[in-house]
């Protein structure tokens, strides 16, 4: 039930700070203030959520110069009035796991991000981000613009790119730990020497200065896997110095996500990182009763002092590259070395092998999903699973899949359906954990329109409120919008961001919470979402009345800054 607005709450709440007006009393009116005073857009008649999980209260909330200035009965002294009325009216969406990174320089509009509330993405997950690279990528890219590129040396290169190309949505980033081991030590399975774990710990604190939120890890990728604990706290230990956060994608999330997880805990512990378990999981059938022992084991940590949380999808499939199939050892080197070992009769043998005992453990190619080529040849293939791949193709499935990676240089993605319905529930209701898609920007038109994503990059957040809060009732709306909002923007360590505060960056998302639902599915995943009306982002209206008015109001946000 919404609380009523007293008249001690009304007076705290509608200082308008930074502009010497004081809003005390409803407005009489625009034609009798002055234009300063005048508010740039009021959010009227909305059910306001602060994003603190506490009541919400009805009320208006003033706008000016891209920030929240007050929260009361403001009138309509305003160039634009948004209304709410009826509706529920949040902070943005902030979605602490994406991979969304380079594809913001093809649709900088963010459409599948933008249309499900989302307003501040956090790329350079799972070990990868677009930078550093080493000398050697330098010397090739010296003559090339950055805004032709898809990698860049540094964090700074990468960041002017973005901002140069402007954006409707905010965009952060962590460090990933496998291009920093790429551009110190390589691309194999072989361990830094003490001058090259201090070059790697000097380049991790670099792009940390230059605005990177922490590091993170896919340990489950080449070349991350090859990291052993004792480097991985080395440059925990860096993370920790400069009050950043460590986001793991575990070494394991099936058959040995228990010790993966020890792993991860272990190396919070010893570097005193505050750590980010990202998309947990307990994968495949046989696995699906770990997930509450996997819950004891992260509040075993946090009740002994240490600073754990994690996040997850509301989708049973996970999405990742096909080259999944192949073991660690055939991962090595670079894309030719790859190939070589995919072509080569007695390395094949091997891979077949292994990418064998991943069908089984998936229970069947039936539950595994071809989604993205790029040769016009092989885009049949996109939305089918390996069983009916095979049949297309005339091949076996690990025949298949070996002769699709060699024709698509390895560029194939997928997603595997290995989860049960009842871990998303326990982990999402979980009070340490928070929803994130673990997606990308998409859009159903242009370039980025052609391949077939998981669903959870245009529907995660209408999913979670309209799905699993309303529906299924596993969180009340105000503890649901404070885990989307001011959780991730803690966590992640986002200044006036998360929350509908006075001060606070004007990421506001207007919606209706007894329609908010996804409409992307896995056969169809180009569709937006339905209930958001409007959404701010920095004080710009982006969406009205539930399209994209083009507006470019994103910034790239950096630590510290």
């Amino acid at each position: 039930m919404a609380a009523k607005l007293s008249r001690r709450n009304f007076i705290k709440l509608s200082v308008l700070s930074g502009t010497g007006v004081l809003i005390g009393c409803k407005s009489s009116g625009s034609k009798n203030i002055s234009a300063d005073a005048r508010f740039d857009t009021i959010v009227k008649n909305g059910l306001v959520y602060d994003g603190n999980g506490t009541s919400p209260i009805k009320a208006d909330v003033g706008v000016k110069a891209g920030k929240i200035t007050a929260i009361g009965d403001l009138g309509d002294s305003a160039y634009q009035l948004v209304d709410a009325e009826g509706m529920t009216v949040s902070p943005g969406f902030v979605d602490i796991h994406t991979h969304t990174d380079t594809k913001l320089l093809v649709c900088p509009q963010g459409d599948s991000r933008i249309y499900q509330g989302i307003t501040t993405d956090i790329g350079g997950n799972c070990g990868g981000s677009p930078f550093p690279r080493g000398k050697e990528y330098a010397a090739q890219i010296q003559d090339k613009p950055a805004s032709e590129r898809r990698e860049w040396v540094e964090l700074d290169e990468f960041f002017t790119t973005l901002e140069q190309n402007k954006l409707s949505i905010n965009y952060a980033t962590y460090t990933g730990h496998g291009d920093i081991r790429a551009a110190i030590v390589g691309s194999n399975d072989v361990q830094p020497t003490t001058d090259q774990l201090k070059q790697m710990k000097a380049l991790l604190q670099y792009t940390i200065e230059q605005g990177s939120f922490g590091m993170s890890t896919g340990l489950e990728y080449a070349p991350g896997s090859y990291a052993l604990e004792n480097e991985l706290t080395e440059l925990c230990k860096v993370v920790a110095q400069c009050n950043a956060l460590y986001a793991t994608h575990m070494r394991n999330e099936d058959d040995h996500v228990e010790e993966a997880l020890n792993e991860a805990i272990n190396t919070a512990r010893n570097s005193g990182v505050n750590l980010q378990v990202s998309h947990l999981k307990a994968q495949n059938q046989a696995n699906w009763h770990k997930a509450p022992q996997l819950l004891k084991m992260i509040e075993g940590a946090s009740n002994s002092g240490i600073n754990i949380m994690f996040d997850r999808y509301p989708y049973v499939a996970f999405s990742t590259g096909l080259t999944s199939f192949m073991p660690l050892w055939a991962r090595q080197g670079n894309r030719e070395d790859r190939l070589a070992r995919l072509k080569d009769k007695a390395t094949a043998a091997k891979i077949d092998e292994y990418a064998q005992s991943r069908i089984k453990r998936l229970g069947g190619g039936k539950n595994v999903v071809i989604t993205s080529c790029r040769t016009q040849g092989n885009r049949m293939y996109i939305g089918k699973n390996l069983e009916e791949c095979a049949d297309i193709s005339g091949k076996n499935m690990l025949t298949f899949i070996r002769g699709i990676l060699i024709e698509e240089n390895l560029g194939v993605d997928m997603i595997g359906f290995a989860m049960s319905e009842d871990n998303i529930k326990l982990i999402l209701s979980h009070p340490l954990g928070m929803p994130a898609s673990d997606g990308s920007v998409y859009s159903p038109q242009g370039p980025l329109s052609t391949d077939m994503p998981h669903p959870r990059s245009y529907g995660t957040f209408p999913r979670f409120l309209g799905k699993y809060c309303r529906d299924e009732g596993i969180l009340g709306l105000s503890e649901a919008i404070k885990k989307i909002t001011s959780v991730p923007a803690n966590r992640i360590g986002l200044r006036q961001r998360g929350q509908i505060q006075i001060g606070y960056y004007a990421d506001i998302v207007v919606f209706n919470p007894g329609t908010i639902i996804d409409k992307s599915d896995y056969t169809d995943p180009h569709r937006f979402g339905t209930g958001i009306s409007h959404v701010l982002v920095n004080g710009e209206w982006t969406i009205k009345g539930g399209q994209h008015t083009g507006a470019m109001g994103g910034m790239v946000l950096r630590k510290g800054a």
